[in-house]
């Protein structure tokens, strides 16, 4: 046998008489207590409510009235409001521009005079009627006498053209006059009614006067915002031309688009029998939330083609002075409500006897949530009523046995299985077991 071999061998057999000797030495396995891994979830109560739930909504804000300021007239314009400028606020009444008076000043004055000479026209036409009226009684009484015989003398008969008013008058008494049925020309009656007409056309030209000199000045119809002008002092302007547009500051409005489950919530909405609805709208404004009370005005009976929502219109009554700082920490006035911010809007709804307000991340796809009761998972379906951002309402025949609803993500939520809440005591019942360290 070599001496390789032999050095080997021996190796092989000290190799193994530690290994034994190791064994042998080994301490006795200790027993240790195994806690089973539960998972831990965040959660809050949820909690069943009733009372009036609140129609939750987003839109921009618009004016109710608009119009469009123009002139009537044409001329000069020689003074324009400083006030009147892109997002210039007017009172009502006040004055936008006025135009060039001179001419229309003019005009009424021959107007004025024309009507005047036209009342002397009539005076003078109802004096040749009167003395028309003497010489036909008289003549009518002469024929009357002739007739009866009464007279011996020659009698003077009545103008050529006027024998047929004569004639008439002899079958009435002296005094009655003329009858009401003689139109000839020679009671003078046309010429006066053709001078009363030619006064009536003279007033209607200096009524005409009158309305085209007030025309050269423009004023505000309402207190409003102005959202355009185009008016500078000396510009020409022509009827028609648009000068600006002025926004009512009275009132706006928000056009909210709701689904048809969400405007059901509104009482009376399409059928006009709940009377003034309440509502808020509210916005933020330099890190700051305000509030202003509104209403709902209306709702549109036609769906919207692209969205297939029902467009209901909250209206803002003093939307510049009405808001209110919803921060109580913060100091100051409230801001005016602007035109075409997008705004949230809060709608006094129905009220329902059974629903709970949650996170709307709560709500798991499929409509379910996911809350603990007795340390297990219980997955319940829900319905939404409604959902914003932030928090949703929804309503469950199991929302009267309470729990708690979790708030954090499941890797894999099986029904039944147990879990821990965070804050809440630990498990009591615990799975002892004994393990062996590794050799």
């Amino acid at each position: 046998m070599s001496r390789q071999l032999l050095y080997s061998l021996a190796f092989l057999i000290g190799g193994t008489l530690i290994a034994a000797v190791l064994i042998m030495l080994r301490p006795e396995p200790i027993e240790q207590e195994r806690i089973e891994e539960v998972p831990l979830v965040e959660a809050v109560a949820l909690k069943e409510t009733s009372g009036t739930i609140p129609v939750l909504g987003q839109g921009t804000v618009q004016a109710r009235d608009e119009v469009v300021i123009a002139a009537q007239v044409s001329g000069r314009l020689t003074y324009v409001n400083p006030s009147f400028r892109e997002g210039g606020v007017l009172a009502k009444g006040a004055p936008l521009f006025r135009i060039e008076q001179s001419d229309f000043v003019n005009q009424v004055r021959a107007a004025e005079a024309d009507v005047e000479a036209q009342n002397v026209a009539v005076l003078e036409a109802e004096e040749e009627v009167e003395i028309a009226r003497e010489e036909l009684e008289r003549f009518a009484a002469r024929a009357q006498a002739a007739a009866a015989g009464g007279l011996s003398e020659t009698v003077i008969l009545p103008p050529r053209g006027m024998e047929d008013v004569a004639a008439q008058t002899q079958t009435d008494a002296p005094t009655s006059g003329i009858s009401a049925g003689s139109r000839g020309l020679a009671t003078r009656e046309p010429q006066l009614q053709s001078t009363k007409a030619a006064l009536d056309r003279a007033e209607a030209n200096l009524s005409d006067a009158k309305l085209q000199l007030a025309r050269t000045s423009v004023k505000a119809p309402f207190g409003g915002l102005v959202r355009e002008e185009n008016a500078a002092v000396g510009q020409l302007v022509q009827p028609g031309e648009q000068l600006g547009s002025l926004v009512a500051t009275d009132a706006y409005e928000v056009r909210v688009s709701l689904t048809a489950d969400e405007a059901a919530l509104i009482p009376g909405l399409l059928t006009g029998t709940g009377g003034r609805v309440p509502a808020e709208v509210t916005t933020t404004y330099g890190g700051t939330r305000y509030r202003w009370d509104a209403y709902v005005d209306r709702a549109n009976a036609i769906l919207d083609s692209a969205t297939r929502n029902i467009e209901v219109f909250v209206r803002v009554p003093a939307p510049l002075t009405s808001g209110r700082i919803l921060d109580e920490e913060a100091a100051g006035r409230a801001p005016p409500l602007l035109l075409g911010a997008f705004v949230d809007v809060t709608i006094t709804g129905a009220s329902l006897n059974s629903y709970a307000t949650v996170p709307s991340d709560a709500v798991r796809p499929g409509n379910e949530i996911w809350v603990v009761r007795d340390g297990k998972l219980v997955v319940l379906e829900v319905r939404v009523i409604q959902r914003s951002d932030r928090i949703a309402y929804i309503t469950s025949p199991e929302l009267s046995k309470g729990g708690k609803l979790i708030t954090s993500n499941l890797a894999a939520p099986i029904e039944g299985m147990a879990l821990r809440v965070v804050g809440a005591e630990p498990q009591s019942a615990q799975e002892t077991v004994s393990v062996s360290e590794a050799e």
